[in-house]
């Protein structure tokens, strides 16, 4: 099979296997989340750090969920790493922003985070210190989805179809579930630009 097609029907596949419950659940803290006059705070690493930003001006703009990131601030994070160390980067920024048990920490990561291994240990710490202080934890991650899944209240794994083709697909439905996220009926609260626009010539 040629490989464009290959890969599209592998995301085909993973969207015939993405759990429904696992979203509803994701909504439904998410509104709590806003109800309670909650923050969000997005974090990730790599691609997961790039979503995350995008992220934030979603939740913030059509969601209406006071919403930040970590990582939107090359200054403050380099401090960050400067002072505390990579593996405590996250977890201290977090703290500096005084997280309460009404806020939310949301990971997009390939892999959750992995102490064992290694790998994402700064998001592992960063949940660690959202679990000590009572604030909830969402993610979107793929394969068993390491430490975020482990201690999540609502998370999201995206379903591996070709172990060679994890890390793409993972990070492309972050993007498509947090779409899904801020549009739903149970979230939105300002509509798209486009879509607000209906008489317009597009």
């Amino acid at each position: 099979m040629p490989y464009v097609q290959q890969y599209l029907d592998e995301m085909r596949q993973i969207i015939e296997q993405l759990d429904a419950g696992a979203v509803d659940r994701l909504v439904d803290l998410l509104v709590a989340v806003r109800a309670r006059g909650g923050r969000a705070f997005f974090i990730g690493v790599g691609g997961g750090a790039g979503n995350a930003s995008h992220a934030v001006c979603d939740f913030r703009k059509l969601a209406g969920i006071e919403s930040y990131s970590p990582l939107d601030n090359v200054s403050e994070l380099t401090a960050q790493i400067n002072d505390n160390g990579w593996d405590l980067s996250l977890a201290a920024w977090l703290r500096e922003s005084r997280l309460r048990r009404e806020d939310l920490v949301f990971v997009f990561s390939v892999g959750g985070g992995n102490l064992a291994h290694n790998i994402s240990v700064n998001l592992v710490r960063a949940l660690e210190y959202a679990k000590e202080v009572g604030a909830a934890v969402a993610g979107v991650v793929g394969r068993d989805g390491g430490y975020t899944a482990q201690v999540a209240d609502a998370c999201i794994v995206v379903p591996t179809v070709n172990p060679q083709t994890v890390t793409p697909h993972t990070e492309a439905f972050q993007a498509v579930l947090w779409h899904l996220l801020v549009s739903h009926p149970s979230l939105q609260v300002a509509p798209m630009k486009w879509e607000s626009q209906a008489g317009a010539n597009r």
